[in-house]
């Protein structure tokens, strides 16, 4: 297959595949939509086993931001980029920089950030090549740490979710599972149990598991995650951990984390509905990393402004809750309806 063909995807308005020999750099960059604005996603790096698997999840992160700034109301659209490297042993300057020297090339139609896998230190070595960086730290007029509002977020999102369930929105007493403990759960964490939850993580390294040991956080290993008696599970780690082997596990009334991508399959969305289980669309409740770095976007950053809207994740959650009972739908399809609706008015005022 030519690699034309190979990236050719419809319903996306560019992909883009960065090689250098010299650094080492291999990269995707995925353009899903702009119809709300210039594309605004992460950079992941990760060391892909094979370029397809690379592909798939640049391709399915980018077309979740879309759906993901659409719902929270935010002027961005939605894109992803991915670096194939290990983030721990494989990253250097010069190639961090090839990569900002091809963001150039997309003239800022695709704005980047950290993501798994990349720091803000990351950003800043990539910045000094693009102006297309956002989340630099505030001191560098950017918006800083994002999983402050991703934690936020979340958090308030749970919120929305635990009103639904209990009739009230109170946390306290309640146990929340978490899957992953990174810069979200670790922003998350404070607010659970500065409200009384009883937090419960698990996580693949032990200096992690020390440290949610010293916040008060129960610990498990990775895979007992699953089984534990809880009433929250929130996935905080990577995607496609709600799935066929797992959903039989749970044992909670609500899922809702910051990964993205956490069901493996649609069909996995419907099964936790007719289960019971109240699912918070990812895109929905993990919105308050891009709604803090949107506050930057042709605008000054105004952390009081960033907060204000990533509170208000609290009732676009509502809303995506009382239209999937109001039709009996799983809430994907009602936080997708939500969202295609803003894009197709968005589409329709064009000339």
């Amino acid at each position: 297959m030519l690699v034309i063909d190979h990236l050719y995807r419809p319903g996306y308005e560019q992909v883009t595949a960065f090689a250098e020999a010299e650094t080492g750099l291999k990269a995707i960059v995925a353009i899903h939509d702009t119809t709300l604005g210039p594309a605004c996603g992460g950079t992941r790096i990760w060391p892909y086993a094979r370029e397809e698997e690379a592909l798939q999840d640049v391709l399915l992160l980018a077309r979740a931001m879309t759906y993901k700034a659409a719902v929270a109301g935010l002027d961005i659209g939605g894109g992803k980029a991915v670096i194939i490297a290990d983030s721990r042993t494989g990253l250097t300057e010069t190639l961090l920089r090839a990569f900002g020297r091809c963001l150039n090339i997309l003239e800022g139609r695709f704005l980047t950030t950290a993501d798994v896998g990349s720091t803000g230190r990351d950003m800043e070595v990539v910045s000094r090549e693009t102006d297309h960086v956002v989340g630099l730290p505030v001191s560098r007029g950017g918006s800083g740490d994002s999983s402050i509002m991703s934690g936020l977020g979340l958090y308030v999102g749970m919120k929305a979710c635990t009103r639904a369930v209990w009739g009230s929105d109170s946390l306290e007493g309640r146990r929340v599972a978490v899957q992953g403990f990174g810069k979200v759960a670790t922003q998350l964490a404070p607010h659970l149990l500065a409200e009384g939850a009883r937090v419960v993580a698990t996580a693949l390294h032990d200096s992690t598991l020390r440290k949610a040991r010293s916040m008060g956080v129960e610990v498990v290993a990775p895979d007992e995650i699953y089984d534990v008696d809880c009433d929250i599970f929130s996935p905080c780690a990577l995607g496609g951990v709600i799935n066929r082997d797992t959903t039989p596990r749970l044992s909670c009334r609500v899922v809702a984390g910051a990964a993205n991508n956490q069901l493996a399959t649609t069909a996995d969305g419907e099964e936790l509905h007719r289960m019971g289980i109240l699912y918070a669309p990812d895109f929905v409740i993990n919105a308050g990393g891009i709604i803090n770095l949107s506050a930057e976007v042709g605008a000054t950053y105004d952390p009081e402004v960033a907060r204000a809207k990533t509170e208000g994740i609290y009732r676009v959650v509502e809303r995506v809750i009382q239209a999937s009972r109001r039709e009996d739908m799983p809430t994907t399809w009602a936080a997708n309806r939500l969202a295609e609706e803003r894009l197709a008015a968005a589409r329709s005022s064009r000339p």
